[in-house]
C-alpha cells in the first residue's frame, strides 16, 4: 500500500484542541469512537503490556456529573478568566474564550471519552504507565480528525482523581489520563498553525546547538553554527525588554563580555545604530567589535551583528515570548558568514575546524547562560 505523505502530513499538522467549533447538536455513532480506538490500539506500548482502557461515557446523568466536576476543578475559573480578559488583548485572551465555552458546554458534548491505564505512577520507569498511553492517546485524536471529528486535549478534571473514579466506577490501582469531549467539527478547513520551525528548536549532539543551513558532519563554519539558550522570568515584559536592551548588562555576569559604548552619532535603539562591544578571552585576547542592530521589534525583539552588516562575523539575537504569568527570553548568536578571529583561528588550524567550532560554542553557551541567570535573578528578587 502506498502511502500519500501530504495526506498524512495534513492530520498531523492540523489535529490540534478544538473547543469552538465542535457540534454538540449532532450525533456521533459509538461504532466511529470503537473504531478510533481500534486505531489508538496500534501505538507503541512499552513491553508490549496491553494495560490501556477507554470510558465511553454517553448517558447523560454521568455525562453531566462529568461537566460538574470538570467546573469544579478549572472551568468556573477559566469562565472568570475568559470575563476578565475579553477586550483587553491578553495574549491568552482567545485561548480562555475557548476554553471557558469548553466548560460552558461540555455536558452537551454527544461522547466524552476519558483513556486509563491499569497502575499507577510510581516514577519506577517500568514500562507500561504513562509511557504507554500518551501515544495511544494522541492516535486517538489522529482517528478522530481523519474522519471528520474533533476534541480536546483536557487534564484539568484530573485534580478531582477521587471524585472522577468515583463517577467512572475506576476501581484502585487505575490511572486516568486526560478527558477528550468528542463531537463532529463544524468545517473541516482546519489549517496549521504558526510554530517554532525545526531550525529554531533541534539541536544536534550538545542542549542548544543550532545550524543555519546544513548540517554536514563534522561541523563546519559555512553551515553557520550557533547556540541558543532560554529562560522563564516572572516579570513585567517592559522590564525584561529594558534589561536585555541595555548593551552594559551583559558585561555584569558575562566573563567574557567587558562593556559597550554607543558610537558617538547614536545613543537609542534604532535599526542601523551602531555601539562598540569590548571583550577578553584567555585564548584569544582582548579584542573590540563594531556592532550594529539590525533587528528590533518593540518588547519582542533585538539583534545586532558584528563585523560587517553585509557578511557579519557573528548575529545575536533576545527574542521574547510572552507566556502569560512569565516571559520567556531566548538568547541566540549564529556565527558567520563573515570573518572574525574565529575564522583566523580555523584557517590556522584546519584540521581541527570542527573542534574549534564546538569549543567555542562551548564557550559561548556559558556566558549566555550566566547574562540570563543574572537577568532573572535582578528581575525575580
Amino acid at each position: 500500500m502506498d502511502l500519500d505523505p501530504k495526506s498524512v502530513d495534513y492530520v498531523l499538522s492540523t489535529t490540534r484542541s478544538v473547543r469552538l467549533r465542535l457540534d454538540f447538536e449532532r450525533s456521533v455513532d459509538p461504532q466511529i469512537i470503537l473504531d478510533c480506538i481500534d486505531i489508538a490500539e496500534q501505538a507503541p506500548t512499552g513491553g508490549n503490556i496491553g494495560s490501556r482502557r477507554w470510558i465511553v461515557i454517553t448517558d447523560p446523568e454521568k455525562k453531566a456529573q462529568i461537566s460538574d466536576l470538570y467546573l469544579k476543578s478549572a472551568g468556573n475559573w477559566m469562565i472568570a478568566a475568559r470575563d476578565r480578559l475579553t477586550g483587553t488583548g491578553h495574549p491568552n485572551e482567545k485561548m480562555f474564550k475557548s476554553a471557558a465555552h469548553l466548560a460552558e458546554n461540555l455536558e452537551k458534548s454527544p461522547a466524552i471519552v476519558i483513556p486509563a491505564i491499569i497502575g499507577t505512577h510510581d516514577n519506577s520507569g517500568r514500562p507500561g504507565l504513562f509511557d504507554s498511553v500518551i501515544q495511544s492517546a494522541w492516535s486517538f485524536c489522529l482517528a478522530l480528525r481523519s474522519r471528520g471529528l474533533g476534541t480536546a486535549w483536557t487534564t484539568a478534571i484530573l485534580s478531582e482523581t477521587d471524585e472522577l473514579k468515583r463517577i467512572l466506577d475506576l476501581p484502585e490501582g487505575t490511572t486516568e489520563i486526560a478527558m477528550f469531549p468528542v463531537a463532529w467539527t463544524k468545517g473541516l478547513d482546519f489549517k496549521p498553525v504558526p510554530r517554532a520551525s525545526a531550525r529554531e528548536i533541534t539541536y544536534f549532539d550538545s542542549y542548544g546547538l543550532t545550524f543555519e543551513s546544513g548540517p554536514n558532519f563534522p561541523f563546519v563554519f559555512s553551515n553557520g553554527p550557533g547556540v541558543a539558550v532560554d529562560i522563564d522570568i516572572s516579570a513585567r515584559k517592559q522590564d525584561v525588554w529594558d534589561l536585555i536592551t541595555d548593551i552594559n548588562f551583559g558585561s555584569k555576569f558575562s566573563s567574557e563580555f567587558v562593556g559597550a559604548s554607543w558610537d558617538e552619532e547614536f545613543s537609542s535603539l534604532t535599526v542601523g545604530a551602531t555601539f562598540t562591544g569590548r571583550n577578553q578571552n584567555e585564548h584569544i585576547g582582548e579584542w573590540t567589535a563594531k556592532c550594529t542592530i539590525d533587528a528590533l521589534e518593540l518588547e519582542r525583539l533585538f539583534g545586532w551583528c558584528t563585523g560587517d552588516i553585509s557578511s557579519p562575523g557573528a548575529r545575536w539575537r533576545y527574542e521574547l515570548f510572552d507566556l502569560g504569568r512569565t516571559i520567556r527570553v531566548r538568547h541566540k548568536v549564529i556565527l558567520g558568514p563573515g570573518d572574525s578571529g574565529l575564522t583566523r583561528i580555523i584557517a590556522e588550524n584546519s584540521q581541527n575546524e570542527s573542534k574549534i567550532i564546538r569549543n567555542r560554542l562551548f564557550t559561548l553557551r556559558q556566558n549566555m547562560e550566566m547574562v540570563l541567570d543574572g537577568m532573572k535573578a535582578s528581575l525575580e528578587n
